[in-house]
C-alpha cells in the first residue's frame, strides 16, 4: 500500500487530495494517513494540508526497493530487492535466500552490518547510512574452473561505475580490493555453492565506502581506507550510485557469459593498479618480495622474485611496496 501511494504522489507535481488516494486504492481516509505516517516514518518528506491533501517533497538517500528500482535497466540485476536496517552480513542473508530458491540478480542490502566481514574472515567497518554494503546472487551455468573469474568481473564493473558516477579514479589491487590514492575504498568477497562440477548459486558481496568522514574511521583503519566523500570531497547520494553499480555489474556479467573471460581480463588489466609494481606477498606457507608482472588467464597473479623466478600466485595476500 505504502508503494501505491508513494507512485500516486511521485507522479503528481502538485497536492493530491486524501479523497483521491481512497478512490485510487479503495480504502478509508483512515487507512491513507496510517500509510502517510509509515512513509514519514521511512524518511519521506510529505506535507499535509487540510483542503488540499498530500504533497511528496523529497524522499530520502536510503536504498529502499521502490527507490533503487526507478528507471533501473538490467537483465537480471535487482530483478528482486531485500532492504534490512540491520543485518549480520548481508552475504549470510543472501545465501539463505538462495538456498530457498531466489532468482537471479536478488540483491540484499543493508543499512549496516554487525558481522561484516572480508577476505580471510577479517572484520569490515559497516557504519550505519554511510555506505552501500549488499550482496547479490549469482546463478551462472559455467565449470567450477571459471568461478574465481567472478570476483574480476566485480572488481571491474564497480570500480568502472564509481568513475562513471563520481568521477573518482578507483583502481583495482589484486584480487579484490578497490582503491584510491593508494587506500582501500570498497572490498568484494564472493562466496561459491557448488556439488561435484555443478554451481548452484554464488554470491558477491560488495562494500563501499561512501559517505564516512575520516574521523569517523576507527583509528586503527584511518592510515589505509578512504571513503567516496573523502575522495570527491563531497556527500555522494548513495540510491543513484547503487543504481549505477547494479547497471555496471549487469552488464559486465552478461558479457563474461556471452563472451567469455577475455573482455573482463582486458579491462581489469586497465584498471589495476598492482601490475608493474613492487610487491609484498603473505601466503599461509611464506611471505615474500617481488615484481607484479600480470594476472593469467585464470586470473593468477605472476609476481617475479629477485631469484629471476615467477610465481603464480592464486590466493594470499598483496601489498604494494614502496622502493
Amino acid at each position: 500500500m505504502k508503494s501505491s501511494i508513494m507512485h500516486i504522489l511521485k507522479q503528481s507535481n502538485d497536492w493530491v487530495s486524501g479523497e483521491y488516494l481512497c478512490r485510487e486504492l479503495g480504502v478509508s481516509r483512515t487507512a491513507v494517513w496510517k500509510h502517510i505516517r509509515g512513509l514519514r516514518e521511512d524518511g519521506y518528506d510529505i506535507e499535509a494540508r487540510a483542503n488540499l491533501g498530500y504533497r511528496l517533497r523529497s524522499v530520502p538517500d536510503i536504498p529502499y526497493p521502490d527507490e533503487v528500482t526507478v528507471d533501473l535497466d538490467t537483465v537480471v540485476m535487482g530483478s528482486r530487492i531485500e532492504y534490512y536496517t540491520d543485518l549480520p552480513t548481508t552475504n549470510g542473508e543472501a545465501k539463505k535466500l538462495a538456498r530457498a530458491g531466489c532468482p537471479e540478480g536478488t540483491v540484499v542490502v543493508a543499512e549496516s552490518q554487525s558481522g561484516g566481514k572480508g577476505r580471510m574472515g577479517r572484520f569490515w567497518f559497516s557504519p550505519r547510512g554511510r555506505g552501500l554494503w549488499f550482496s547479490a546472487v549469482l546463478r551462472p551455468m559455467v565449470n567450477l574452473v571459471e568461478t574465481p573469474q567472478v570476483t574480476m568481473v566485480v572488481a571491474v564493473a564497480v570500480a568502472l561505475a564509481i568513475r562513471e558516477h563520481t568521477g573518482v579514479a578507483a583502481g583495482i589491487k589484486w584480487p579484490n580490493d578497490l582503491l584510491v590514492e593508494g587506500k582501500k575504498i570498497c572490498g568484494i568477497l564472493v562466496e561459491l555453492n557448488a556439488e561435484m562440477d555443478r554451481v548452484n548459486f554464488m554470491v558477491a558481496g560488495i562494500g563501499l565506502n561512501v559517505n564516512i568522514d575520516s574521523s569517523q574511521f576507527p583509528p586503527e583503519l584511518s592510515e589505509t581506507v578512504t571513503s567516496l566523500k573523502i575522495a570527491a570531497g563531497h556527500h555522494i547520494p548513495r540510491v543513484p550510485l547503487l543504481r549505477t553499480i547494479l547497471q555496471s555489474f549487469d552488464f559486465w556479467y552478461q558479457r563474461w557469459l556471452r563472451e567469455g573471460f577475455v573482455p573482463v581480463l582486458n579491462k581489469w588489466r586497465e584498471l589495476c593498479v598492482t601490475l608493474d609494481c613492487p610487491v609484498t606477498v603473505h601466503t599461509m606457507k611464506d611471505s615474500y618480495v617481488g615484481h607484479a608482472l600480470d594476472v593469467d588467464e585464470t586470473g593468477a597473479l605472476l609476481v617475479q622474485t629477485p631469484d629471476g623466478e615467477v610465481q603464480r600466485l592464486v590466493a594470499g595476500e598483496v601489498s604494494l611496496r614502496k622502493i
